[in-house]
């Protein structure tokens, strides 16, 4: 099993996202995580979807992708040729004694306390997956009492593979 993630521009009518969602599971492929947003021109979507499978699978998805109405451009973000972003939001139960350490793993980190209320705060991060994962970690020695993902948003590096519609 091999992990792909494609990038989608698809036309920004209601339904697109039901619509590719809707192939993945009558066909019983995976979707680890997919992201949506407006892209420059307001016409058009950009949707980044991380899946999985062997290589069969991972061709099936892309030709099934690329036979949808609404989608007017697919490619294969790799991970040497593109720049990958996640958003994490943790909730960390932190009583006072506890909240100088937390601050110190978030310092290192480069995250942000975006909120802090008497028993627990809220801790922002972005970045690749791996950096979020070994900030996780490193959150093990406290109670993590919820965590919200974004999952992945990506671009390819440079201007060549840039699509003009």
């Amino acid at each position: 099993m091999q992990k792909k993630v494609f990038q989608l521009l698809v036309d920004n009518t209601s339904g697109v996202l039901s619509r590719i969602s809707g192939l993945f599971s009558r066909r019983g492929y995976n979707i680890e995580s997919i992201t949506a947003g407006v892209t420059a021109d307001s016409r058009y979507t950009r949707i980044t979807i991380v899946t999985s499978g062997d290589d069969e699978i991972l061709e099936q998805i892309e030709k099934q992708l690329a036979k949808l109405v609404d989608i007017r451009d697919i490619k294969e973000l790799k991970p040497d040729e593109s720049v990958y972003r996640e958003l994490v939001m943790i909730k960390v139960k932190a009583m006072a004694e506890q909240r100088q350490s937390i601050s110190a793993i978030v310092d290192i980190f480069r995250a942000k306390i975006i909120d802090v209320a008497p028993e627990c705060m809220i801790i922002e991060l972005t970045g690749n997956q791996s950096k979020i994962e070994a900030f996780i970690g490193l959150l093990d020695d406290y109670e993590i009492l919820e965590i919200a993902r974004t999952g992945i948003a990506g671009l390819c590096r440079g201007i060549e593979n840039v699509t003009m519609l």
